[in-house]
């Protein structure tokens, strides 16, 4: 049985082998549905940035527990600026690392309004230069909350991309980028949802079903079942 992996494709695939990995995902993976929503389903990029900070090293259920009980008290970068980084520490709790995460909502409440007039910017070095946003919480308001052709690099993706030779990179933001120069445009609007359900389907972290794999022929990972 392969063991988790996490390392960097041994190498990478060409140009029609990139398109041979999309057509087949698009052919095999539900894609983008129509009940995908904003990050954590909230209903304006506000909270949806605020959503995908809280996300970090957090499961969903404690995310969720933690946007719904801080947005009870504020909804606006203005109401949230008015609680003081207690408050919001205990409100956000359930999703962990809630000292810190605090007061990077609280930078990026007060730069969204000095930079941006409280509206959150559309374009990602827009996003990128706001306090607490990394490159895939960018990537994922961009593409859930602005419909944007983007490929959001999670977890699954990360190691999905690198495992099967799609892209090269040591972390999830490079990875990202390596995803973006190397993928074709029609697969940018679906190629975050057909990585993320085939690595959570096919490709997982453990004891990935390599003999049923679409992908088997053209992945580049030397530990998959002969």
């Amino acid at each position: 049985m392969p063991k988790a992996s996490h390392t960097l494709a041994v190498r990478l695939l060409d140009v029609d082998a990139v398109e041979a990995v999309y057509r087949r995902l698009e052919a095999s993976m539900p894609g983008r549905t129509p009940t995908a929503k904003g990050p954590k389903d909230q209903p304006d990029p506000f909270r949806s940035c605020i959503s995908c900070m809280l996300s970090a090293q957090s499961r969903d259920a404690n995310t969720a527990a933690a946007t719904n009980a801080l947005f009870k008290l504020a909804k606006t970068p203005q109401q949230m600026l008015a609680l003081s980084d207690e408050v919001v520490a205990q409100a956000i709790k359930p999703a962990g690392l809630y000292n810190m995460k605090a007061r990077n909502i609280r930078k990026f409440c007060a730069a969204l309004l000095e930079d941006h007039g409280g509206v959150v910017p559309r374009t990602r070095d827009g996003l990128l230069s706001l306090p607490g946003i990394g490159r895939k919480c960018a990537d994922i308001v961009m593409s859930f909350t602005f419909g944007a052709d983007v490929i959001a690099v999670d977890t699954h993706v990360h190691r999905v991309a690198n495992r099967i030779g799609l892209a090269r990179g040591k972390t999830e933001a490079v990875t990202a980028q390596s995803l973006e120069d190397r993928s074709p445009d029609w697969a940018k609007r679906d190629g975050h949802f057909w990585l993320l359900q085939f690595g959570k389907t096919v490709c997982t972290a453990r004891a990935p079903a390599c003999q049923a794999c679409v992908l088997r022929d053209l992945c580049v990972w030397p530990d998959k079942h002969a």
